[in-house]
């Protein structure tokens, strides 16, 4: 067990690989019972949290205790099909999902400060 932990450490993992996951394409009555057992397969789980509204469903987001666990999941449930959909498994890009709002208000800035000048 200790040489499997040692193996771990001197593994090199891309950037965006990372202990959350983000899940498309889930069918709508999938329950929280059945994605634990899903995803448990893989290792300890610390969270899921599927989506619930209208622009949400079919989502989801799970959280591994371990790094090379949520690995492993993405890896192995990208395309398994349950309940006659094929699942999506995304690493979890924090910055990706802000960028819009950043963008957003970019560009407020950018016509205050044009309205500002007398440039329009």
């Amino acid at each position: 067990m200790a040489m499997a932990a040692k193996a771990r450490a001197n593994v090199r993992l891309p950037p965006e690989v990372n202990r959350i996951l983000f899940v498309r394409n889930l069918p709508f009555k999938i329950t929280s019972e059945d994605m634990y057992d899903l995803f448990g397969k893989y290792g300890p789980l610390r969270q899921i949290r599927v989506g619930t509204a209208n622009d949400t469903r079919g989502t989801a987001f799970v959280v591994y205790e371990d790094i090379f666990d949520a690995k492993a999941a993405c890896e192995h449930l990208s395309g398994f099909n349950i309940m006659g959909r094929y699942l999506i498994v995304l690493y979890h890009n924090a910055q990706k999902g802000g960028k819009k709002k950043d963008l957003d208000k970019r560009e407020e800035e950018l016509n205050a400060a044009k309205q500002k000048y007398g440039m329009d």
